[in-house]
């Protein structure tokens, strides 16, 4: 190796480590911009939609981002009744587990010191004898006091904005200024991860409804938020249903008695092992079939960098990397062919 290829090996770690620096440090600012971008991809059907209808960008853009912040703040208006009835009855359910904990103490009697100290940590736990209710802020409040959320959802919703508005000119660009990547290649990784994101969602939304009618057979408590839970969780590719499993647990365990505590969790492990092994194979296809070590790294780094955000953007930025990948290496070697 000589020295002109070592310093080229340097210098591309060193930029590689700044770059990860530098999406760590900014993930204020970074984190929306990136979210927005992604979700102006996966919207490519929509702004097609526009096209055909012959609207001006400006109003096309408009249109979408406003259909895409409904969605999100109707999602957020549904889950957050059922999120304060969880934390209004949190003080119950640390006491129920405080029992449970007793028993595997009397049971574990080689674990005192540990199971002293988890019943110790219970203990502490503000509100205890008494049913205190914790009142979540509303949204105006939320946004008031959080003036940084507010400028992240700024950043969010005006990258969105004009990322739809100049779509079609920046793939121009792109296509203008590269040879073995045009505006094809860019709109094919777009329909790959928007034909992606919209099979999982649909495939998680069937998941959700299942899980919620599941969940109130079982006499499950707020057998809604579960389904909920369900639907986003299952974004989380691995780490969603194990999050899922544990909390199905904790709350089978402060609600029944016995082994039929374990049953909401191994019923959704079964519809959950059900969906990942034969429907989303079956819907989503071996065109968008994911390697599930590149899935796995992909999600820690993603959720190690950036934490939830992170989790959720992972997959479909893994979806259009790879797409990417392949279309250049594709023109390469119809380029090698030609020469």
């Amino acid at each position: 190796m000589n020295q002109r290829s070592l310093s080229t090996i340097c210098l591309t770690i060193l930029t590689i480590i700044f770059l990860f620096v530098a999406l760590q440090q900014a993930k204020t600012v970074f984190a929306p911009i990136i979210s927005a971008l992604l979700l102006g991809v996966i919207l490519t059907p929509l702004s097609d939609f526009w096209d055909k209808l012959r609207l001006p960008p400006a109003i096309a853009a408009a249109f979408s981002v406003l259909l895409a912040l409904l969605t999100i703040l109707v999602l957020l208006v549904l889950l957050e009744p059922y999120v304060t009835a969880v934390i209004n009855k949190a003080p119950l359910i640390w006491n129920e587990l405080r029992g449970t904990i007793d028993e595997f103490r009397r049971a574990l009697r080689g674990l005192e010191k540990i199971t002293e100290d988890m019943a110790a940590a219970i203990d502490s736990t503000p509100g205890e004898g008494r049913k205190e209710t914790v009142a979540l802020p509303a949204i105006t409040d939320a946004l008031f006091y959080a003036p940084q959320f507010g400028a992240q959802l700024l950043i969010f919703t005006g990258t969105l904005y004009f990322f739809l508005m100049v779509k079609n000119d920046l793939y121009d660009w792109v296509s203008a200024t590269t040879i073995k990547f045009g505006e094809e290649d860019l709109r094919l990784a777009g329909e790959q991860v928007s034909r992606y994101v919209l099979t999982i969602s649909a495939i998680n939304l069937g998941l959700g409804v299942i899980v919620m009618v599941a969940m109130h057979f079982l006499d499950m408590p707020s057998p809604v938020l579960w389904g909920l839970l369900a639907f986003a969780l299952n974004f989380l590719l691995y780490l969603g249903p194990i999050a899922m499993i544990l909390m199905l647990t904790v709350t089978g365990i402060v609600v029944f008695d016995g082994a039929i505590s374990f049953l909401p969790a191994a019923v959704y492990l079964f519809l959950n092992a059900t969906e990942a092994q034969f429907v989303t194979p079956a819907l989503v296809g071996k065109s968008l079939s994911l390697n599930p070590l590149t899935v796995f790294l992909s999600l820690v780094f993603w959720m190690w960098l950036w934490g939830p955000i992170g989790g959720i953007i992972a997959i479909p930025l893994l979806i259009w990397g790879i797409t990417v990948y392949q279309r250049i290496a594709q023109s390469s070697v119809q380029s090698d062919k030609i020469s």
